[in-house]
């Protein structure tokens, strides 16, 4: 019998789907489930009983220029990628194995193709025959190999690929484990694991994997710009503007696939972070698309007339004391009193009201939600501001003043000022620093307590190992237990999600009781163009799809 696509459905998002085991299942996360192992878009729509979506971007006319709003910031070896901006300006030549879709599919670029054994621990990738990188070599398996080994080197400051694939990682080398990368032919490699983990494709298509040459150098990639993708850098000028072009001496396979791309031109155009000049920008016929719209910008967009995309997500913002930090000798956050304390002072439903607009839904500062297929339903830490300043003073902190950084834009300056203003009423000393996003990119891992966005990905287990597992490259918070990491990898080797829950609840209990972070919402996303415009739809993970792109034919 056919299942009715909207039994069940989430008064918020809509997205949900009856399940016999769980009661509630996310469609898009049993789309990410089933096409992470290997099955195809088309045949884990037809479990749903449902056809797979026809593309919506055939309708395009060939040439043109698109001038996208966006920050244009120093470039640097993908793997320490930490923007998503950085990657869609090099996507335009370093392209990926994977792409993540905003339906939850995952389907196959510079792979063809990939399966899994039933346990998880045996991936055999099949590399799309028939394409070559920009300067007429063939792109082969001995290709995805050396870009995966180079993933899994440790050594490499800031490489955040290395927690994604920790699972092929030898603890002792911090490389690569002997044997577990192999090529079987020039289309085919095999990955052999310790234990489970079915996430692997799914970092596959996050920003930092982007596909790099033999020889690659990240200090000469706008002088040397082999890719396999379509296009080339023309310019690239930090903080004012990029631009991409048509590479009209590269044959892209996506062409003979029917992808495209073609826009003869990408201009990224860098306005800075105040929401108010990308506007002004739209209203002077400067840009036509943004890179994300946000807080109460939507609503003027709305009324400049351009055409409005939006998607629910598990995009966030975390605002965490950092448990290592210094301050004047002492370490104030490592104190998990004083960090229950910043979390009872905190409302999270005022945080969204006045960070954000109210567009979204609160969260519970676990950094796992409802979007995750092994989301577990533990409850939040109380708010109690009377409590929670009781609890600074037990730990002698009542006089400490918290300095809480930012960066100088809307919703996210405008939920630090929040979570300061709580703090405040709460008791708290608190003052606010605010910094332009030149200086504050710089350090985003290294302040004492600070906020910073998050984007949405597939599984929270993905989200908990980037983040909060021990010495990870991007975990800000300083925070370093044995129990959760061993935890983390229990979670990992259980490839149903359905029976990793019970692993997720004890891992989502240990960020509450622990107070590793305010993650206070998740966001709903939002992208404007100019009328006419087509392919430019907000991404759910702000990944870059320029292939997409073009305007109306």
């Amino acid at each position: 019998m056919t299942k009715d696509p909207t039994d069940g459905m989430h008064p918020a998002a809509g997205i949900y789907l009856r399940d016999a085991k769980t009661g509630k299942l996310d469609r898009r996360e049993f789309l990410a489930r089933t096409t992470a192992l290997g099955l195809s878009a088309t045949a884990a729509y037809g479990l749903l009983g449902l056809c797979a979506p026809a593309r919506a971007d055939t309708a395009r006319r060939p040439g043109g220029t698109m001038r996208m709003q966006m920050e244009v910031r120093t470039l640097k070896d993908p793997r320490t990628f930490d923007w998503t901006q950085l990657a869609y300006v090099t996507s335009g030549w370093l392209e990926y194995l994977v792409e993540y879709n905003n339906d939850g599919t995952f389907t196959p670029m510079l792979l063809e193709s990939w399966t899994l054994n039933d346990d998880a621990t045996e991936y055999r990738l099949n590399v799309r025959p028939r394409v070559t990188w920009n300067d007429g070599t063939p792109f082969t398996a001995a290709d995805v190999a050396r870009n995966i080994e180079g993933w899994c080197d440790r050594s490499v400051p800031g490489n955040s690929m290395a927690g994604r694939f920790a699972a092929l990682i030898d603890d002792e080398t911090g490389r690569a484990i002997e044997g577990a990368i192999v090529v079987i032919d020039e289309t085919t490699l095999r990955l052999t694991l310790p234990a489970s983990d079915i996430t692997l494709i799914a970092s596959m298509s996050d920003y930092p994997a982007a596909i790099v040459p033999e020889g690659f150098d990240a200090a000469t990639m706008l002088e040397s710009p082999k890719g396999t993708g379509p296009f080339l850098p023309e310019v690239h000028e930090v903080g004012t503007r990029a631009v991409l072009v048509r590479n009209p001496d590269h044959t892209w396979w996506g062409e003979a696939a029917g992808l495209g791309p073609v826009l003869d031109r990408i201009e990224f155009i860098d306005y800075g972070t105040d929401p108010s000049a990308w506007v002004a920008a739209a209203a002077a016929d400067e840009v036509d698309i943004f890179y994300e719209t946000v807080g109460d910008f939507v609503e003027i967009m709305d009324e400049l007339g351009w055409q409005k995309s939006e998607i629910a997500s598990g995009a966030t913002i975390c605002i965490r004391p950092n448990q290592q930090a210094e301050v004047d000798g002492m370490r104030p956050y490592a104190d998990v009193r004083v960090r229950r304390a910043i979390a009872m002072a905190v409302d999270p439903a005022v945080c969204l009201e006045l960070g954000y607009s109210d567009r979204g839904l609160p969260a519970r500062n676990q950094h796992v939600g409802p979007m995750h297929p092994e989301w577990a339903d533990v409850p939040a830490i109380r708010v109690d501001p009377e409590a929670a300043l009781v609890l600074m003073q037990e730990a002698g902190m009542a006089d400490f003043e918290m300095e809480i950084v930012s960066i100088d834009d809307d919703w996210r300056k405008n939920t630090t000022d929040a979570v300061a203003a709580q703090l405040r009423d709460a008791g708290f000393k608190v003052t606010r620093r605010i910094l332009p996003g030149s200086t504050f990119w710089n350090g985003w891992t290294t302040y004492p307590f600070s906020s910073t966005n998050w984007n949405h990905r597939p599984f929270g287990t993905q989200i908990l190992a980037l983040a909060y597992r021990s010495g990870e490259a991007w975990n800000e918070s300083g925070y370093a237990n044995p129990a959760f990491d061993a935890a983390l990898a229990e979670a990992n080797a259980i490839a149903d999600a359905d029976a990793r829950r019970d692993v997720m609840a004890r891992l989502q209990m240990m960020m509450r009781d622990d107070a590793v972070t305010l993650q206070p919402y998740w966001r709903s996303l939002f992208r404007h163009a100019r009328p006419g415009v087509v392919g430019g739809d907000m991404h759910i993970s702000y990944l870059p799809q320029l292939y997409k792109l073009g305007f109306a034919a």
